[in-house]
């Protein structure tokens, strides 16, 4: 974060079950399966409205923001005095308070402990590549970093078609689990003199 807004309950990729809901809540219930997303959706403003951003006027992403939006306090207390939220999740605790717009309700069969991961790593490495970059069939693409993420963005470039999907990674163990994902070709920028770029 830019701001050190502390104390705070950090943590931001989970899977839960919801325990009871707020007034005017009618997406929820309790006992719903659902996943923290902390870049949620208002689903009324222009960004959510548009296919080109999910980059929510009321509940984007905010680092610095350590309370609940709707009253501008914190849900959270220790000895009467406030620990204030993260990105709006703060999921590094046995209950946690959200936002109805930054949670994702998702089959009850699912694993939590399996999909806690789509709320942030695989969500965003596919969406980036699906919904941002839009490779078209035939194209080549390069993916920096190959972890959660980057995988995730992979296999996005691979879904989307592109024919040559180059991974770029200081970690050449990782092209074997890279090839899984439609990796075509790997470039460790460590065997090079010049930038890879």
């Amino acid at each position: 974060g830019q701001t050190p807004v502390f104390p705070r309950i950090l943590g931001h990729e989970a899977g839960g079950i919801v325990e009871s809901v707020g007034e005017g809540v009618t997406e929820l219930a309790p006992g719903d399966h659902v996943l923290p997303v902390f870049t949620g959706e208002c689903k009324e403003c222009a960004h959510c409205k548009s296919e080109e951003s999910n980059m929510c006027d009321l509940l984007r992403i905010n680092v610095d923001r350590g309370v609940m939006i709707g009253d501008g306090q914190s849900r959270f207390t220790i000895k009467g005095k406030p620990i204030f939220h993260f990105v709006g999740t703060s999921t590094f605790s046995e209950y946690t308070v959200i936002h109805v717009g930054c949670l994702a309700k998702i089959n009850p069969e699912a694993p939590l402990d399996k999909v806690c991961i789509l709320s942030c790593g695989i969500s965003t490495g596919l969406g980036a590549t699906l919904n941002v970059a839009k490779p078209k069939k035939g194209q080549t693409v390069a993916i920096f970093g190959l972890g959660a993420v980057g995988l995730a963005a992979m296999e996005g470039a691979r879904l989307s078609g592109a024919s040559r999907i180059i991974g770029v990674d200081l970690n050449p163990a990782k092209f074997e689990q890279a090839k899984k994902f439609g990796c075509t070709d790997f470039v460790n920028p460590k065997d090079h003199s010049k930038p890879v770029h």
